[in-house]
């Protein structure tokens, strides 16, 4: 129902920093929540952070709790992953999609992705 367009993805080292942005056309955007995801083994995708359609909430897989920070611009139809301290382990195609608020379930159509790959 809402393109979703990601962006931000990159190469860097162990310790670096990216920040993920995802631009959600379409009217509805600043009554949605929104989440970012990643794949994972035996998952199609898992969640990774999550915030409310007034941003004043947000949810943090245990995994990145601490180095990540989700936000939003409902002004700019957009959505943000600041991502601090990356691991190798981090490294995923992520992707935003709207969330179900009240949960960590993705509602509707997946972006194309962004790369984040981490070296050691």
């Amino acid at each position: 129902q809402v393109p979703l367009v990601e962006s931000g993805g990159g190469l860097v080292q162990a310790g670096d920093s990216l920040r993920l942005s995802c631009v959600a056309s379409g009217r509805t955007f600043s009554r949605l929540a929104m989440g970012w995801f990643r794949p994972a083994p035996g998952q199609e995708r898992e969640f990774v952070a999550g915030i409310t359609w007034r941003g004043d909430i947000t949810d943090y897989a245990d995994s990145v709790k601490g180095r990540f920070t989700i936000s939003r611009d409902n002004a700019k139809d957009t959505v943000y992953l600041q991502m601090n301290s990356l691991k190798p382990e981090d490294t995923a195609v992520y992707y935003c999609a709207a969330v179900i608020q009240g949960t960590r379930r993705p509602l509707g159509s997946w972006g194309q992705g962004t790369q984040v790959t981490v070296s050691s």
